[in-house]
């Protein structure tokens, strides 16, 4: 489409995240290396030709630093790849006073998906595609959204796993609600299966099952990331804004709630008063 596209992956300091960033920049874009790790960041971002930011999701004012500096550094983005997050074993609570794992896994992407809207929508108004894309997880099929209890504290832990899937539903929802919002900028949201990565390495449930099976448990990297690059690649989706994809497969089962467009309209409220953010 002439311009050269803008790519921003978060989570790219390794895993799918590193196979996207390599494979974005392979095609031509301009890639926004993101990761925790400033280290892992910045080799990766040397190795695909790509540019490194540093930010700790666990951090929000760092999530807000860093859509300033991708605002301020590209002007348009055309994809935002939200895919940095995962199982948080053990229950902790970040600087901002959030639950860990419920602020990794949805308020720092929602809060990133919000802030880099301006830039999205630049580029959707030069006639490009624009959308945010988020990793997901079927996981999601086990999770529940309760606005009594929106952060899990009071619900059992079981490993990180039952909030772990409550954040996936919830990243699900949020994509939702963002296509019923934007007109200009499409949301999808994503399942990678089941990856062999860095993912859950503290959990004593994938540890174990890395040592039962030699690591083989589930699939490579280089396989999970292939519906992510599909979604980020360029040329038209083939489904509607606002769609859950199971791989490659649009319209993957998922939790009863996520198909409730109330709340996912009352959870996109209540995030942007946790961020600080309007809800328009």
């Amino acid at each position: 489409m002439g311009a050269e596209r803008v790519v921003v992956v978060t989570g790219a300091s390794s895993g799918i995240g590193a196979v996207v960033a390599e494979q974005a920049a392979g095609r031509g874009d301009r890639v926004a290396v993101v990761g925790r790790d400033a280290g892992r960041t910045r080799s990766v971002a040397e190795r695909v030709g790509g540019e490194a930011f540093v930010a700790d999701f666990a951090r929000l004012d760092e999530v807000r630093g860093l859509a300033d500096a991708l605002r301020q550094r590209y002007g348009t983005v055309d994809v935002l790849l939200a895919n940095a997050g995962g199982l948080v074993s053990k229950r902790g609570t970040t600087v901002d006073g959030h639950d860990l794992g419920f602020q990794v896994n949805h308020l720092a992407p929602y809060l990133l998906s919000r802030l880099m809207l301006p830039a999205l929508r630049a580029a959707a108004d030069v006639g490009r595609d624009a959308r945010v894309v988020a990793t997901a997880s079927a996981a999601n099929r086990w999770g529940r959204i309760r606005f009594d209890d929106l952060e899990g504290r009071r619900r059992p832990w079981l490993g990180g796993w039952l909030p772990y899937c409550s954040a996936k539903l919830a990243v699900v929802l949020t994509m939702k609600e963002l296509a019923r919002r934007e007109s200009a900028v499409q949301a999808f949201s994503v399942h990678p299966g089941a990856v062999v990565t860095s993912f859950g390495s503290d959990s004593v449930l994938i540890r174990v099952g890395t040592a039962l099976t030699g690591g083989h448990w589930g699939t490579t990297p280089e396989a999970g990331a292939a519906p992510l690059d599909a979604l980020v690649s360029d040329g038209p989706v083939p489904a509607p804004s606002g769609t859950y994809f199971d791989g490659l497969k649009a319209g993957g089962r998922t939790a009863r709630q996520a198909e409730d467009p109330e709340v996912a309209r009352e959870l996109w409220e209540r995030s942007a008063e946790l961020v600080g953010l309007p809800s328009r």
